[in-house]
Protein backbone atom coordinates (compact mmCIF):
# COMPACT_ATOMS: atom_id res chain seq x y z
CA UNK A 1 0.00 0.00 0.00
CA UNK A 2 1.55 3.49 -0.70
CA UNK A 3 2.52 5.35 2.01
CA UNK A 4 1.62 8.92 0.25
CA UNK A 5 0.50 10.98 2.77
CA UNK A 6 -2.30 14.35 2.18
CA UNK A 7 -2.59 17.37 4.23
CA UNK A 8 -6.13 15.69 4.98
CA UNK A 9 -4.98 12.41 5.98
CA UNK A 10 -2.16 13.84 7.80
CA UNK A 11 -4.76 15.56 9.97
CA UNK A 12 -5.68 12.42 11.72
CA UNK A 13 -2.68 10.81 12.05
CA UNK A 14 -1.60 12.04 15.66
CA UNK A 15 -5.39 10.05 17.48
CA UNK A 16 -3.70 6.33 16.14
CA UNK A 17 -1.78 6.57 19.37
CA UNK A 18 -4.00 7.01 21.82
CA UNK A 19 -6.25 4.56 23.28
CA UNK A 20 -10.02 5.76 23.77
CA UNK A 21 -12.45 4.12 25.70
CA UNK A 22 -15.29 2.71 23.53
CA UNK A 23 -19.03 1.05 24.10
CA UNK A 24 -21.24 -1.37 22.66
CA UNK A 25 -23.70 -0.03 21.29
CA UNK A 26 -25.65 -2.32 19.19
CA UNK A 27 -24.91 -6.26 17.82
CA UNK A 28 -26.70 -8.58 15.03
CA UNK A 29 -26.11 -11.01 12.68
CA UNK A 30 -25.36 -10.05 9.12
CA UNK A 31 -24.23 -13.38 7.77
CA UNK A 32 -23.97 -16.86 9.64
CA UNK A 33 -19.97 -16.22 9.95
CA UNK A 34 -20.31 -12.12 10.32
CA UNK A 35 -21.78 -10.07 12.65
CA UNK A 36 -22.40 -6.19 12.75
CA UNK A 37 -21.26 -4.30 15.82
CA UNK A 38 -22.19 -0.42 16.41
CA UNK A 39 -19.03 1.47 18.68
CA UNK A 40 -19.63 4.45 20.28
CA UNK A 41 -16.66 6.12 20.65
CA UNK A 42 -14.71 9.82 21.17
CA UNK A 43 -13.53 8.82 17.21
CA UNK A 44 -16.34 7.77 15.54
CA UNK A 45 -17.09 10.20 12.87
CA UNK A 46 -13.13 11.13 12.28
CA UNK A 47 -12.72 8.46 9.64
CA UNK A 48 -12.36 8.58 6.41
CA UNK A 49 -14.39 5.96 4.14
CA UNK A 50 -12.35 2.81 4.05
CA UNK A 51 -9.87 3.41 6.90
CA UNK A 52 -9.70 0.92 10.35
CA UNK A 53 -9.75 0.84 13.79
CA UNK A 54 -7.66 -1.06 15.91
CA UNK A 55 -9.99 -2.37 18.93
CA UNK A 56 -8.33 -3.98 22.60
CA UNK A 57 -9.81 -6.52 24.69
CA UNK A 58 -8.33 -6.22 28.48
CA UNK A 59 -8.81 -9.34 30.83
CA UNK A 60 -9.35 -9.11 34.63
CA UNK A 61 -5.89 -10.74 34.64
CA UNK A 62 -4.44 -7.91 32.85
CA UNK A 63 -3.90 -10.07 29.64
CA UNK A 64 -4.55 -7.68 26.55
CA UNK A 65 -5.33 -8.66 22.67
CA UNK A 66 -6.04 -6.63 20.09
CA UNK A 67 -7.52 -6.98 16.34
CA UNK A 68 -7.83 -4.37 13.73
CA UNK A 69 -11.10 -4.17 11.52
CA UNK A 70 -12.21 -2.07 8.58
CA UNK A 71 -15.07 0.36 9.43
CA UNK A 72 -17.90 0.12 7.60
CA UNK A 73 -19.87 3.01 7.82
CA UNK A 74 -18.73 6.67 6.69
CA UNK A 75 -18.89 9.42 9.40
CA UNK A 76 -22.41 10.10 9.92
CA UNK A 77 -22.92 12.34 13.15
CA UNK A 78 -24.28 9.25 14.94
CA UNK A 79 -21.05 9.17 17.29
CA UNK A 80 -20.80 5.48 16.22
CA UNK A 81 -19.14 3.69 14.11
CA UNK A 82 -19.78 0.44 12.64
CA UNK A 83 -17.65 -2.70 12.65
CA UNK A 84 -18.32 -6.09 10.41
CA UNK A 85 -17.17 -8.62 12.82
CA UNK A 86 -15.89 -12.01 10.97
CA UNK A 87 -16.16 -15.13 13.77
CA UNK A 88 -12.78 -16.49 13.19
CA UNK A 89 -11.86 -19.79 14.47
CA UNK A 90 -10.14 -19.57 18.14
CA UNK A 91 -10.00 -15.79 17.18
CA UNK A 92 -9.50 -14.16 20.77
CA UNK A 93 -11.53 -10.75 19.74
CA UNK A 94 -13.65 -11.66 17.27
CA UNK A 95 -14.68 -15.13 19.20
CA UNK A 96 -15.62 -12.07 22.21
CA UNK A 97 -17.62 -10.61 19.71
CA UNK A 98 -19.64 -13.67 18.79
CA UNK A 99 -20.33 -15.49 22.32
CA UNK A 100 -20.01 -12.85 25.33
CA UNK A 101 -20.39 -9.22 24.04
CA UNK A 102 -23.69 -7.59 24.78
CA UNK A 103 -24.74 -3.68 24.55
CA UNK A 104 -23.35 -1.83 27.33
CA UNK A 105 -20.18 -3.81 27.26
CA UNK A 106 -16.40 -1.52 26.99
CA UNK A 107 -13.34 -1.86 25.28
CA UNK A 108 -10.67 0.18 23.90
CA UNK A 109 -10.15 1.46 20.41
CA UNK A 110 -7.75 3.72 18.66
CA UNK A 111 -7.50 5.07 15.08
CA UNK A 112 -8.49 5.91 12.50
CA UNK A 113 -5.58 4.22 10.67
CA UNK A 114 -5.25 3.96 7.04
CA UNK A 115 -4.13 7.46 5.48
CA UNK A 116 -3.60 6.41 1.10
CA UNK A 117 -6.41 4.22 1.74
CA UNK A 118 -9.35 6.37 1.94
CA UNK A 119 -11.65 7.79 -0.15
CA UNK A 120 -14.23 10.71 0.17
CA UNK A 121 -16.14 12.76 -2.81
CA UNK A 122 -14.03 15.74 -3.50
CA UNK A 123 -11.42 12.33 -4.21
CA UNK A 124 -13.26 11.91 -7.68
CA UNK A 125 -13.74 8.96 -9.55
CA UNK A 126 -14.35 7.38 -11.38
CA UNK A 127 -13.96 4.50 -8.58
CA UNK A 128 -13.23 0.76 -9.26
CA UNK A 129 -13.66 -1.16 -6.47
CA UNK A 130 -12.98 -4.89 -5.67
CA UNK A 131 -12.79 -7.21 -3.08
CA UNK A 132 -12.44 -10.29 -2.07
CA UNK A 133 -14.84 -12.21 0.96
CA UNK A 134 -14.48 -9.43 3.85
CA UNK A 135 -12.33 -7.38 2.25
CA UNK A 136 -15.83 -5.79 0.88
CA UNK A 137 -15.67 -3.68 4.15
CA UNK A 138 -13.73 -1.02 4.00
CA UNK A 139 -15.08 -0.89 0.33
CA UNK A 140 -18.75 -0.66 1.10
CA UNK A 141 -18.09 2.02 3.49
CA UNK A 142 -16.66 4.38 0.03
CA UNK A 143 -20.05 2.96 -1.70
CA UNK A 144 -22.14 4.14 1.24
CA UNK A 145 -20.12 7.46 1.52
CA UNK A 146 -20.19 8.48 -2.09
CA UNK A 147 -24.00 7.57 -2.11
CA UNK A 148 -24.46 10.13 0.64
CA UNK A 149 -22.09 12.89 -1.22
CA UNK A 150 -21.31 12.59 -4.66
CA UNK A 151 -23.85 9.66 -5.90
CA UNK A 152 -22.84 11.22 -9.74
CA UNK A 153 -19.46 9.31 -9.53
CA UNK A 154 -19.41 6.49 -11.49
CA UNK A 155 -18.35 3.17 -9.72
CA UNK A 156 -18.18 -0.57 -10.05
CA UNK A 157 -17.66 -3.15 -7.32
CA UNK A 158 -15.79 -6.58 -8.27
CA UNK A 159 -17.05 -8.63 -5.39
CA UNK A 160 -15.43 -12.28 -4.98
CA UNK A 161 -17.36 -14.47 -2.42
CA UNK A 162 -17.61 -18.08 -2.05
CA UNK A 163 -21.13 -18.32 -1.72
CA UNK A 164 -23.94 -15.61 -2.07
CA UNK A 165 -24.81 -16.93 1.76
CA UNK A 166 -21.24 -15.18 2.93
CA UNK A 167 -21.28 -12.39 0.66
CA UNK A 168 -21.47 -9.40 3.21
CA UNK A 169 -24.11 -6.44 2.61
CA UNK A 170 -25.22 -8.30 -0.58
CA UNK A 171 -29.33 -7.18 -0.30
CA UNK A 172 -27.82 -3.40 0.50
CA UNK A 173 -25.20 -3.87 -2.98
CA UNK A 174 -28.19 -5.66 -5.15
CA UNK A 175 -30.22 -2.72 -3.91
CA UNK A 176 -27.61 -0.02 -4.95
CA UNK A 177 -27.19 -2.04 -8.62
CA UNK A 178 -30.77 -1.91 -9.05
CA UNK A 179 -31.83 1.95 -7.59
CA UNK A 180 -28.24 3.78 -8.45
CA UNK A 181 -27.75 4.56 -11.91
CA UNK A 182 -23.90 5.16 -11.40
CA UNK A 183 -23.14 2.06 -9.45
CA UNK A 184 -22.88 -1.45 -10.70
CA UNK A 185 -21.82 -4.86 -9.04
CA UNK A 186 -20.03 -7.41 -10.29
CA UNK A 187 -20.54 -10.61 -7.85
CA UNK A 188 -19.06 -13.67 -8.82
CA UNK A 189 -19.11 -17.02 -6.53
CA UNK A 190 -16.09 -19.45 -6.25
CA UNK A 191 -18.02 -21.99 -4.87
CA UNK A 192 -21.73 -22.50 -6.14
CA UNK A 193 -22.91 -21.90 -9.81
CA UNK A 194 -19.74 -22.21 -12.48
CA UNK A 195 -17.52 -21.49 -9.60
CA UNK A 196 -15.62 -19.03 -11.58
CA UNK A 197 -13.00 -16.48 -9.92
CA UNK A 198 -12.24 -13.14 -10.90
CA UNK A 199 -10.78 -13.05 -14.66
CA UNK A 200 -9.82 -10.66 -17.52
CA UNK A 201 -13.44 -10.54 -19.03
CA UNK A 202 -14.78 -9.46 -16.11
CA UNK A 203 -12.19 -6.86 -15.45
CA UNK A 204 -12.86 -5.73 -18.60
CA UNK A 205 -16.87 -5.47 -18.44
CA UNK A 206 -16.45 -3.57 -14.91
CA UNK A 207 -14.20 -0.99 -16.85
CA UNK A 208 -16.88 -0.79 -19.29
CA UNK A 209 -18.89 0.90 -16.95
CA UNK A 210 -16.76 3.24 -15.00
CA UNK A 211 -14.45 4.29 -17.77
CA UNK A 212 -10.85 5.12 -17.14
CA UNK A 213 -10.73 5.21 -13.47
CA UNK A 214 -9.05 7.64 -11.28
CA UNK A 215 -9.06 5.44 -8.03
CA UNK A 216 -8.64 1.95 -7.78
CA UNK A 217 -9.23 0.10 -4.54
CA UNK A 218 -8.56 -3.35 -3.75
CA UNK A 219 -8.84 -5.41 -0.24
CA UNK A 220 -8.92 -8.94 0.82
CA UNK A 221 -6.43 -12.07 0.95
CA UNK A 222 -3.18 -12.04 -0.92
CA UNK A 223 -4.55 -14.80 -3.09
CA UNK A 224 -7.25 -12.19 -3.97
CA UNK A 225 -5.54 -8.90 -4.19
CA UNK A 226 -2.48 -9.95 -6.66
CA UNK A 227 -4.29 -11.60 -9.21
CA UNK A 228 -6.61 -9.30 -9.49
CA UNK A 229 -4.40 -6.43 -9.47
CA UNK A 230 -2.75 -8.11 -11.82
CA UNK A 231 -5.34 -8.22 -14.08
CA UNK A 232 -6.67 -4.40 -13.82
CA UNK A 233 -3.06 -3.80 -14.63
CA UNK A 234 -2.97 -5.55 -18.15
CA UNK A 235 -6.14 -3.88 -18.79
CA UNK A 236 -4.40 -0.70 -18.72
CA UNK A 237 -5.12 1.18 -15.58
CA UNK A 238 -1.66 2.96 -14.46
CA UNK A 239 -0.78 0.79 -11.62
CA UNK A 240 0.25 4.01 -9.37
CA UNK A 241 -3.84 4.51 -9.15
CA UNK A 242 -4.59 1.06 -7.27
CA UNK A 243 -4.30 0.80 -3.99
CA UNK A 244 -4.55 -1.90 -2.12
CA UNK A 245 -4.93 -3.67 1.39
CA UNK A 246 -4.20 -7.14 2.12
CA UNK A 247 -4.81 -9.57 4.90
CA UNK A 248 -4.31 -12.93 5.42
CA UNK A 249 -2.42 -16.29 3.55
Amino acid sequence: MSSATSATEAAFAPIVFHWYEAEVAAIAPVTPTVKSVRLRCAIADRQRAGQHVDVRLTAEDGYRASRSYSVASPPDGSGTLELLVEGLPDGEVSGWFFDTAEVGDRLEMRGPIGGSFSWDGPDGGPLLLAGGGSGVVPLLAMLRRRAEVAPEIPAALIFSVRSRAEAIALDELEARHRDEPHFSLFLRTTREGDGRRVDDALVAAALDWTGAPGKVFLCGSNRFVSPTADLIVAAGVPAGIIRTERFGA
